[in-house]
């Protein structure tokens, strides 16, 4: 036995074992009667003093930056552009103007299809309703843990959250599915409300299954019971599946979105496009921005979760996410109107995939970030890409639903504001 006095005693000295022995050890508690009991958090959650504030604070700056520089990209080429052409495509052609008929060229070319429907509808409707679905959740429990609601004392009560909060904004992933898809004029509307609620909570409930599998095989800690797992279900068919059938019949009972153009029975078709307008170089400029713009908070979230690292600045997490969103709607809007540029109009997914390529800069930056848990195990490497790849898809689908709506939105402004023959 190893005492307190043992270790701080003067001129102790080391003892002879022989035999079997037994580690113990004695701990000391003492009261800090000059801390108050509201604040007995403070020393776990600021990490002693580990991390400074001022690197979060950097992190804010370093994504202002990147705003700040595609928003003057966006007042230099977009506005000034667009007034330019909107000019030019209303004003009055003179005499002349129209014995030469002048050739149009422009993104005003394809204003008879930028609105047509595109591949797939009903699984774009899906995957923007699951988006919606996802971002409602994320924000929300970003804000009610900024406000203080989600305790560190309570293990798991973040985790809880989430899981209430998914369940409860299925109505909103069913009406976002529903209006989206009675605006592309789909008819399988039972179909698409039924792949909203169980396409992504099924693949996150089979790829759990495997990870707790797992983690019982590997005798963990972390495995969840048998109980919860019923629990899971419940909350799964009981509260998430008819919210969403809810949301979805109001959806379906809403006026589809009205487009400022007619679109034309004949698809135009689009001339060859450049290399710089292909798919791989879009993904990979669309998607390093927004990464960019936060990274460094990525860094910590994954400290929290894989290396048992306090995270409790949520207030400066909901401003990056906030500056996330932004970036992601200013760069998708900047590679439509570049689209629309060079008269291809199949612009639905292209927009989904630019915004959602940033969590594939975040499932390379896991890769990375892999090297520092020091894996010896292959139930490490499962449970570590299994999990990350599962938050990956979560977070394409969820940037995905942001681009496809602002495009959508600014192409409802642009084909508004031009007069059409």
């Amino acid at each position: 036995h190893t005492s307190y006095e043992m270790v701080t005693g003067i001129g102790r000295q080391p003892q002879i074992a022989s035999g079997k022995v037994l580690f113990t050890y004695d701990v000391t508690w003492i009261e800090n009667l000059d801390l108050p009991w509201a604040s007995r958090w403070d020393i776990y959650l600021s990490m002693d003093d580990a991390i400074p504030a001022k690197i979060h604070w950097m992190s804010i700056a370093n994504s202002m930056v990147i705003v700040l520089v595609l928003s003057a990209m966006i007042a230099a080429i977009l506005v000034r552009n667009l007034r330019r052409d909107i000019n030019r495509y209303n004003k009055l052609a003179t005499d002349e103007e129209k014995a030469e008929e002048l050739e149009e060229y422009g993104w005003k070319l394809v204003h008879a299809d930028v609105f047509r429907p595109p591949s797939q509808p009903l699984w774009l409707s899906v995957m923007c309703g699951t988006g919606a679905q996802l971002l409602c959740m994320s924000m929300l429990t970003i804000l009610f843990s900024a406000l203080g609601f989600m305790s560190p004392a309570r293990r798991g009560h973040l985790l809880v959250a989430e899981l209430v909060f998914f369940a409860m904004m299925g109505t909103v992933g069913g009406y976002v599915t529903a209006r989206m898809y009675k605006t592309f004029k789909g008819n399988n509307w039972q179909t698409a409300t039924a792949a909203t609620a169980l396409a992504f909570p099924g693949l996150a409930f089979g790829i759990f299954l495997i990870m707790n599998v797992v983690a019982l095989s590997q005798k963990s800690t972390d495995a969840v019971p048998f109980l919860m797992i019923m629990v899971l279900v419940v909350l799964w068919f009981g509260l998430s599946t008819p919210l969403v059938f809810l949301g979805a019949y109001f959806g379906y009972r809403a006026e589809a979105i009205e487009y400022p153009v007619n679109t034309s029975s004949i698809p135009r078709q689009i001339p060859d496009q450049p290399w710089f307008m292909g798919i791989p170089f879009t993904l990979a400029i669309g998607g390093i921005l927004p990464f960019g713009s936060c990274f460094v908070e990525l860094y910590y979230m994954l400290a929290s979760v894989w290396m048992d690292f306090y995270y409790y600045v949520f207030g400066i997490l909901f401003l990056v996410c906030l500056i996330l969103l932004v970036t992601c709607a200013e760069i998708t809007i900047l590679f439509t109107y570049f689209q629309l540029c060079s008269e291809d109009y199949h612009w639905w997914w292209r927009s989904f995939s630019n915004a959602g390529s940033t969590a594939i800069y975040v499932f390379l930056y896991s890769i990375v970030y892999f090297k520092q848990l020091e894996a010896s195990s292959l139930a490490t490497y499962v449970m570590y890409f299994g999990y990350m790849g599962l938050v990956c898809t979560g977070l394409f689908v969820m940037m995905g639903f942001v681009g496809v709506s602002t495009s959508l939105y600014f192409n409802k402004i642009i084909f508004g504001s031009i007069k059409i023959d």
